[in-house]
């Protein structure tokens, strides 16, 4: 079942990173597929790159993992330049 609305599935995905927040500030992409079990993958990668591009969210990579937080959080957000 695709995502009928986008603005309500980026408004999901800012609000999961937001509650986990205190433990975790970056997620893997897999954890942003279990919010939306119906939907293809493909669908939440675009929602992803959607709110990347929109500057709400991080894309961070190790070079081996890929993850996404949002933008400002985490350690590594003043020496990035992300705050």
């Amino acid at each position: 079942m695709p995502i009928d609305d986008k603005e309500a599935g980026k408004a999901e995905i800012i609000k999961f990173c937001e509650e986990k927040s205190g433990s975790k500030s970056k997620f893997y992409f897999n954890d942003f597929t279990k919010l939306f079990p119906d939907a293809k993958s493909r669908e939440v990668k675009k929602l992803l790159t959607e709110l990347v591009q929109e500057e709400k969210m991080v894309f961070w990579s190790s070079g081996s993992t890929t993850m996404y937080g949002l933008a400002g959080a985490g350690k590594q957000a003043a020496t990035e330049g992300e705050s």
